[in-house]
């Protein structure tokens, strides 16, 4: 695991060797789609990354016992991440999958889908690269349909999803479990 917290340098995480398909989990949680993508895709480099010490050596240990050897944690702030502790353009795709909507209209500065995010996360995408988000709260969803809107580098992909459109979070689980709706949005960067 790499603890890249409070570090204002320039540390480089382990990267793909030339040529292999990588993608992020961002605030990957308790780790189950991060696991299961690993595990799904041996030949790829799997990120995961999140803030909680505690859920990484979670599944850090739970990596271990699988045998993942392709996986990667981080922990790390997820806009300074994509802001310079990421390489340029190393990305195939990025999974932001139920981030903490911020219900409360006070509290909706601390989203992290914001059009600075967008603008910072094209930094780390390569051409062609897959961001992929989704939220139970439609009033999120909406919002980032607007952001997106203003962004002419994004296209619509939602086939670019389809092999892993299987996997779930371990909030989608529950809220799918309890009759929620839970929302996706796949774009393609035409960076």
């Amino acid at each position: 695991m790499e603890i890249i917290t409070n570090t204002y340098h320039l540390q480089r995480p382990p990267v793909a060797t030339p040529g292999q398909f990588t993608e992020l989990d961002m605030g990957c949680g308790k780790g189950g789609f991060t696991l299961a993508l690993a595990a799904r895709f041996p030949d790829r480099l799997v990120l995961g990354s999140d803030v909680m010490l505690g859920r990484l050596s979670r599944i850090e240990k739970k990596a271990q016992r699988q045998g993942l050897g392709n996986l990667t944690l981080l922990r790390a702030e997820s806009l300074q991440l994509v802001t310079f502790q990421l390489p340029v353009a190393c990305l195939d795709r990025v999974h932001i999958l139920c981030p903490d909507p911020w219900p409360k209209k006070n509290h909706v500065g601390h989203r992290l889908i914001t059009t600075e995010f967008l603008c910072r996360l094209q930094r780390v995408l390569k051409p062609g690269a897959i961001v992929h988000l989704s939220t139970d709260y439609a009033p999120y969803f909406s919002a980032w349909l607007e952001m997106f809107s203003h962004f002419s580098v994004f296209a619509d992909a939602p086939g670019a999803i389809e092999d892993v459109a299987d996997l779930k979070t371990d909030f989608e689980k529950m809220w799918l479990a309890q009759g929620l709706q839970v929302q996706h949005l796949v774009k393609r960067y035409q960076g």
